[in-house]
């Protein structure tokens, strides 16, 4: 069974699968800055009515962002913690994808980058951008998008659709990366993508980034 996390942005998702990424059983909900309090408790449960063992769990997915600095850290936190107390594989997926999997007629993901930016995904781009909120594409305002519930009418997305099936596609992800990659990731080098400077801090690392 594949345990899948995805909590880059305030609507935070959870979602058991089979070794083949076929979903069993999950929890989405929109949460305002509780999901250290929240995360576990939901995911315990979504075993428990699925009659699931934590030590029937044979591989961990985890979205790594970019989005919530929280939110990262907490479900990387849980997902890392499994995967070392378990001893199973964890695979990291590039969260604003796994939302355009999980919403195929999205023409692109949105997500927090502070009070005045945003990261953009473009489906079949390869590259997340790092854009001005007031810079954002006219077609991305009006056109299907998938973006976080609190940024639909702050960004002013008149077509967006919530993030809420995101753990279900990292965990097919997941199944198609152990078929080809058994081991997954490595648990000591797993990290969230942040791609912009928290907090405190004063360097960055940019690689991958596509400056507008």
């Amino acid at each position: 069974m594949i345990i899948a996390i995805e909590s880059a942005s305030t609507d935070v998702s959870v979602a058991l699968a089979t070794p083949e990424g076929e979903l069993l059983a999950g929890d989405a909900w929109s949460s305002q800055h509780r999901q250290g309090h929240e995360l576990l408790p939901r995911l315990l449960r979504v075993l428990g009515d699925a009659s699931v063992e934590l030590t029937a769990v044979t591989a961990l997915g985890v979205g790594i962002g970019p989005g919530s600095f929280t939110g990262l850290r907490v479900g990387m936190s849980i997902a890392k913690g499994l995967a070392y107390a378990l001893r199973r594989p964890i695979v990291g997926v590039p969260s604003l994808s796994a939302w355009l999997t999980a919403e195929p007629k999205a023409g692109a993901a949105v997500a927090r980058a502070g009070a005045h930016e945003a990261y953009l995904l473009l489906r079949d781009a390869s590259t997340v951008r790092l854009v001005p909120v007031d810079g954002l594409p006219d077609q991305v305002r009006t056109s299907r998008v998938v973006a976080p519930t609190e940024l639909h009418e702050a960004f002013a997305l008149r077509g967006a659709v919530a993030p809420l099936g995101a753990a279900a596609a990292v965990a097919r992800d997941v199944a198609e990366r152990l078929a080809s990659t058994p081991e997954g990731d490595d648990l000591s080098r797993l990290e969230p993508a942040y791609l912009r400077v928290p907090r405190g801090t004063e360097q960055v690392t940019t690689e991958g980034m596509q400056w507008p």
